[in-house]
C-alpha cells in the first residue's frame, strides 16, 4: 500500500495553471481582462495588426499571420468576433488542408470552465504542435484541419484572448453567446461559405457540459428560426463530440472511487483509509456528495446548493484519490511537465496573431463565476440525449490513463443515457480499435452513436501516442471517420 497523504487542494488546483491542464486553481490566476483594463503596456510590446475599437456584429481578423499552419496555399484567420460593445470572443480559423470550400466546419472548445481553446490548437490537434522546450512549433502530419476547417473559438469572455465586461456563469449562458459569436463569424464575406457546409461541435473536459448545452442551443434556435420565431443563420449541426467530459456528475462521481482503487497503471492510487474516507464522503446522508447531487438536480435544486456540492464532492472526493499522481496522466507523478507549457510561445506571438490582451489559460475570473452558480455540478445528459435524439452523429472518447474525467465515470455516464441507440448500444461488446494494425483502444458503435477508450492517452487524447503510433494518429482516425459519418472502425 502506498502510505500517501491527502493532497493539498490548493497544490492540485495549481496543476490546471502551470502544466496544461483544465481544472482551475487559485492563487496563481491571472484574471480576465475587461475592456477597460486593456493593458497598453502589452499591446506596446508589439504593433498591433487590428484595430482595438469593437464593433458590435462584425469580426477583426488577422489573415495567414504565418503563424502554425505553414503548408502552401492553407488559409489561416485569426482575430475577434464582436458579440457587444464591449465584449469580444477570440478566434483561430485554419483551412482544411484538401477542399476547403466543400470540407466540414469543425468548432472547438476546450473546459475549465474557463480554459483556453489554444490548449487544443498546440498541445493536441492543431496543424502545429508546442515542441517540448515550450520555444516554438512543429508541424502536424495528424493535425485535425487535414479533414475538415477548423474553428477553435476562446470562451466563455475572459478566457484565453477573449475579453470584455461580461460575467458568464452557465453553461446555457455561454451557449447564447457562441451562437451570437457564429452568427457573425457565417455572415463575414470570409467565411459565409461555409454556412451550408457540415458543422461539428467538438469539446473536452468541462466541454461535457459545454458541448451538448451549445448542441442542443444550437438545434432549438434553428426550429425558432424555422417557425418564424427567430432570425438567424441556421447552423448545420450534423456532429458531437466530447472527450474526457463531465456531463453528469452523480454517474460520474463513484468513477474517481473505482479508478483510484484499481486503474491500468498504479493501484490504489491511495492507501485504504483515503478510499474509505471518500467513500464515507459519497455515502454520508444529506451533507454527503451523494446526496447534495441529487438535492442539486432536484426540482428545488439552487445556485447555492449547487455551489455547496461542488465544494464536498471535490474536496472529498475528486481532490484526494488522486494521490502523488498526475491526475492528466496518471503513469505519472505530480507533475508531469508534458504537454509542454504554453504560456510564453502564445504571448510572444499574440501580436502577430492580433491577440490584444495577456493570453489566460485558465481564467479565475471565469472559474469563479461558474462556481458561484454550481454549473459544474448540473447534469446535462437531458441536453446530450436530446441532440443524440434529433440524429447528430455522436461521438465520445476518452484516454484510459486519465485521472481526472477517468473512464469509469464516462462510460457509466454512456450507459445510464436515454436515447435511441441506447437499447441497441447496451447490448454491444467492446471490439478492439485498431490504428495500421496497432490495437490502441476500444470501442462500440450504435447507429449514430459511437464511444471509444484510447489506450496510453491522458486527458488531452490527441496529445499522446501509443506503441508505435505517432502522437495523435489514433485520435486523427477516430476524427476523420465520424466527420465522414462512418461509425468507428479499425484498420
Amino acid at each position: 500500500m502506498h502510505n500517501i497523504a491527502f493532497t493539498s487542494l490548493s497544490a492540485l488546483l495549481s496543476i490546471g495553471s502551470a502544466f496544461g491542464g483544465q481544472i482551475p486553481g487559485f492563487g496563481d490566476f491571472q484574471r480576465g481582462i475587461s475592456a477597460a483594463q486593456r493593458p497598453k503596456e502589452f499591446i506596446a510590446s508589439g504593433t498591433p495588426v487590428i484595430s482595438n475599437v469593437t464593433t458590435p456584429g462584425k469580426l477583426r481578423v488577422v489573415e495567414n499571420s504565418g503563424i502554425c499552419e505553414t503548408t502552401p496555399g492553407v488559409y489561416q484567420a485569426s482575430g475577434y468576433g464582436d458579440i457587444s460593445a464591449s465584449d469580444s470572443i477570440w478566434f483561430w480559423f485554419f483551412e482544411s488542408r484538401k477542399n476547403p470550400k466543400n470540407a466540414p466546419l469543425a468548432l472547438w472548445f476546450n473546459g475549465g470552465p474557463g480554459s483556453s481553446s489554444m490548449i487544443g490548437l498546440f498541445q493536441e490537434h492543431g496543424p502545429c504542435r508546442i515542441t517540448n522546450d515550450s520555444l516554438s512549433v512543429a508541424h502536424n502530419p495528424f493535425s485535425w484541419n487535414n479533414e475538415a476547417n477548423v474553428l477553435y473559438i476562446d470562451q466563455p469572455i475572459g478566457t484565453g484572448f477573449s475579453y470584455g465586461d461580461a460575467t458568464v456563469g452557465t453553461s446555457q449562458e455561454a451557449a447564447a453567446d457562441v451562437w451570437s459569436f457564429l452568427q457573425i463569424f457565417l455572415t463575414d464575406k470570409r467565411f459565409s461559405h461555409l454556412k451550408t457546409n457540415k458543422l461539428a461541435l467538438w469539446a473536452e473536459s468541462y466541454g461535457g457540459h459545454y458541448a451538448p448545452v451549445f448542441a442542443a442551443h444550437f438545434l432549438k434556435q434553428n426550429e425558432k428560426i424555422l417557425a418564424g420565431k427567430a432570425s438567424g443563420t441556421i447552423l448545420n449541426l450534423q456532429v458531437l463530440g466530447i472527450g474526457d467530459g463531465i456531463t453528469n456528475p452523480l454517474v460520474q462521481y463513484p468513477g474517481y472511487l473505482q479508478y483510484s482503487a484499481f486503474n491500468p497503471y498504479h493501484y490504489p492510487l491511495v492507501d485504504e483509509s483515503v478510499l474509505a474516507a471518500a467513500n464515507d464522503s459519497w455515502n454520508e446522508p444529506g451533507t454527503g456528495c451523494r446526496d447534495m447531487l441529487i438535492a442539486c438536480n432536484g426540482p428545488n435544486g439552487t445556485n447555492t446548493i449547487c455551489s455547496a456540492a461542488q465544494d464536498v464532492c471535490n474536496d472529498n472526493i475528486l481532490y484526494p484519490l488522486v494521490g502523488v499522481f498526475d491526475p492528466y496522466y496518471i503513469p505519472s507523478l505530480w507533475p508531469d511537465s508534458y504537454p509542454p507549457p504554453l504560456e510564453e510561445y502564445i504571448n510572444d506571438i499574440a501580436p502577430t496573431i492580433g491577440g490584444l490582451v495577456p493570453w489566460i489559460q485558465n481564467s479565475e475570473f471565469v472559474y469563479t463565476n461558474f462556481a458561484a452558480t454550481g454549473d459544474w455540478m448540473r447534469n446535462s445528459s437531458p441536453d446530450l440525449e436530446f441532440v443524440i435524439n434529433s440524429g447528430v452523429r455522436t461521438i465520445i472518447y476518452d484516454g484510459d490513463a486519465d485521472y481526472i474525467l477517468n473512464f469509469n465515470g464516462v462510460e457509466a455516464m454512456v450507459d445510464d443515457l436515454k436515447t435511441i441507440w441506447s437499447p441497441i448500444y447496451k447490448t454491444q461488446k467492446f471490439k478492439t480499435f485498431s490504428v495500421r494494425g496497432e490495437e490502441t483502444g476500444i470501442y462500440k458503435n450504435a447507429g449514430r452513436f459511437s464511444y471509444v477508450r484510447i489506450f496510453g492517452a491522458g486527458h488531452e487524447v490527441p496529445a499522446y501516442k501509443y506503441g508505435n503510433l505517432d502522437y495523435g494518429e489514433a485520435a486523427a482516425q477516430m476524427f476523420t471517420q465520424i466527420m465522414r459519418d462512418e461509425s468507428l472502425s479499425s484498420t
